[in-house]
């Protein structure tokens, strides 16, 4: 009898799918808008731009020469999980890059370029993570920081990209090395985007001495259900429940009425929510 997959649990095919898809979306990113324009925003596209300008290599080539060899220093190093979750889009990516070179450019704008090339750079690499791979690069060369320092993968990453911007007002002049970094900008956001969705939760704390007429009403009212945390008064030192309450974007005017209408002297403390999985949200992997 074959292994049973798990509900939400990708084969093969559906991540290389994924990988494929988000890896293009890069390649047309990245000649479409980044190297035209030469706007280094990270990454090691960042690098193959700025190689590009000083030596005239194609930028392909680069991508492949970096990650390669990171792939075996991770085998090694990091183990056969995060090389092989690197392997189909250290590959691809380049071979993407490769076949869409001779395409022209979207726009002449470095502006332009910057904010769309980063969008797109950010969508394509958004969708490789949703496939639980990645596209190598300085993302190993980050997690191989993080494994021999102190430094956090964030940090890492930063430091990384930060030297690349860095490189690219050295090599350019500093209105490319800023155009970098809103390119590195938008990436960033576009992968959140890409990763948590449009939808956009909040987090509801309310502390309130009519607390069960509240969770009540919240059941009824904006059929959402609510989660009762045992808390304790910091100056009273009384024993009272606090009430936790995830909704979308869209409910939280109809959620805060309903507090208001039970309890107008009710404690709210509401927090945006990155990502919400679960009955009634989105479903687990």
């Amino acid at each position: 009898m074959g292994k049973k997959r798990n509900k939400g649990q990708f084969t093969k095919w559906q991540q290389l799918i994924y990988i494929m898809v988000g890896s293009f979306i890069v390649a047309l990113a990245y000649n479409g808008f980044l190297l035209p324009n030469y706007v280094a925003a990270g990454g090691v596209s960042g690098i193959s731009t700025i190689t590009e300008a000083l030596l005239g290599i194609e930028p392909a080539y680069v991508i492949w020469a970096i990650n390669i060899p990171l792939l075996f220093v991770a085998y090694y190093l990091l183990g056969r999980g995060s090389a092989f979750r690197s392997l189909a889009g250290s590959l691809l990516l380049p071979l993407f890059v490769f076949l869409t070179r001779h395409m022209d450019a979207f726009v002449n704008d470095a502006l332009l370029a910057a904010l769309f090339g980063g969008l797109g750079v950010g969508v394509g690499i958004g969708i490789v993570f949703l496939g639980d791979a990645s596209t190598g690069g300085t993302a190993l060369i980050a997690q191989l920081i993080n494994k021999f320092t102190n430094l956090t993968l964030g940090s890492s990453i930063a430091i990384i990209d930060g030297i690349i911007v860095v490189t690219a007002i050295i090599v350019f002049d500093i209105e490319l090395g800023l155009y970098a970094l809103i390119g590195l900008y938008m990436t960033s956001k576009s992968i959140d985007l890409v990763q948590t969705g449009f939808n956009k939760t909040k987090t509801t704390l309310i502390v309130s001495n009519e607390y069960l007429d509240v969770q009540e009403a919240i059941y009824t009212r904006v059929d959402r259900g609510v989660t009762r945390l045992a808390a304790q008064g910091g100056f009273t030192q009384d024993e009272r429940p606090v009430l936790m309450c995830v909704v979308y974007q869209s409910e939280m005017g109809a959620l805060k009425r309903t507090i208001r209408e039970v309890d107008p002297e009710a404690f709210v403390i509401v927090t945006d929510s990155a990502e919400v999985l679960g009955q009634g949200f989105y479903e687990s992997a």
